[in-house]
């Protein structure tokens, strides 16, 4: 951003990627990011201890790991279950959309795909979310069993001195691809507000 000059960025982040866009917000972009979004964002963190017991407990992340490591092609088709919602009765499972995400899974890294876990364990971005004076909007959907909404979206808002959220019933934590037509929506009314 330095190198090209730009100012007044808005900076979208989905998951794990909500956390970079919210830390490069507070760190890296005071006088270029203009608005950011967080769409099911991994923020404030996401581990249950005793400040967070609604969290993710740890055991879950090391079945992450240990799969992500040892049985990763079975582990990217299992997963795609819960991450879309097609664990509901009311769930219209595309085949396509899973095969897709297993295909983007087998073309990461997994070395990358294992540190990227120990981010979203591990990272705490509560001081990043407070520190940021800009509009920041967080998506959520309360159907969504990766990322707990009421530990994470939540939260998020509440730290945030501009925070605007909107909690999708149902939406799962994949809504970028089986609700995009509702988010491309919220998201442009936000950046033209």
């Amino acid at each position: 951003m330095e190198f090209l000059d730009l100012k007044n960025v808005i900076h979208v982040g989905h998951s794990t990627g909500g956390g970079e866009a919210i830390r490069y917000a507070a760190q890296y972009g005071k006088d270029r990011v203009a608005k950011v979004v967080l769409i099911s964002a991994i923020t404030p963190y996401t581990i249950a201890d005793e400040n967070n017991p609604g969290g993710v407990p740890f055991t879950v992340f090391d079945g992450i790991r240990y799969h992500t490591q040892y049985n990763r092609a079975q582990f990217y088709h299992d997963i795609s279950i819960p991450f879309f919602g097609y664990n509901r009765d009311s769930a219209i499972i595309k085949k396509g959309i899973r095969d897709n995400w297993w295909r983007q899974g087998m073309m990461g890294g997994i070395k990358a795909q294992y540190d990227c876990i120990k981010v979203f364990s591990d990272t705490d971005f509560t001081e990043d979310l407070k520190s940021v004076h800009i509009p920041v909007l967080v998506l959520h959907g309360d159907g969504d069993q990766i990322v707990p909404y009421t530990t994470t979206a939540v939260k998020a808002a509440a730290l945030l001195k501009k925070g605007k959220s909107i909690i999708y019933s149902g939406f799962s934590h994949g809504m970028p691809t089986t609700e995009a037509a509702t988010i491309n929506e919220d998201i442009p009314e936000f950046i033209n507000a």
